[in-house]
């Protein structure tokens, strides 16, 4: 049975450096975002636990279609999901937001606003997110997919390698 947790989290930037050493897709901050959480949605697929990151709204996104790899958030107002770009993670990987923080600059409180927004849409449409994820996932070990989404999807079976590899040397440490 699957485990379904939304919130938003923090993830490590020495595990996602790592990560990226093997796997270019693995995504992370640049520019004035760097000091921005990952926003990710937290699922298991089979026995391994996986983070999505959420993209902040764009006008683009307003365009765009939702496909197997992507999925708009309010139609694309509050941002979207990047199924392509999810990674296996455990829970030392990642540390969970605290969104409500008090005394914040205006910018600072609009972005808290828009997580928040985020995260009431994404636990109302929690079952299409599982089943997006979870279909992306089987397609593309299954060699379904089309090579151009094959082709911007992170690798996720050798990321799993990578996740239990890096975890396991952490703890020897």
């Amino acid at each position: 049975m699957y485990e379904f947790n939304l919130f938003i989290a923090v993830l490590d930037l020495e595990y996602c450096n790592y990560l990226r050493k093997y796997d270019s897709k693995v995504s992370y901050n640049m520019g004035d975002k760097k000091n921005r959480p990952f926003i990710g949605v937290l699922f298991w697929i089979e026995d391994m636990e996986y983070f999505a990151p959420l993209s902040s709204p764009k006008a683009k996104h307003l365009k765009m279609r939702n496909t197997i790899d992507f999925v708009k958030i309010d139609g694309g107002k509050l941002g979207a999901i990047n199924f392509n770009n999810m990674i296996p993670v455990k829970p030392n990987n990642y540390k969970i937001v605290d969104l409500n923080k008090k005394n914040l600059s205006k910018e600072d409180n609009e972005y808290q606003d828009l997580l928040k927004d985020q995260l009431t849409w994404l636990n109302k449409n929690r079952l299409q997110i599982l089943f997006k994820a979870d279909r992306l996932y089987d397609y593309y070990l299954a060699g379904f997919l089309p090579d151009n989404i094959k082709n911007r999807c992170c690798n996720f079976k050798l990321l799993e390698e990578k996740c239990a590899e890096y975890n396991k040397n952490k703890v020897a440490v």
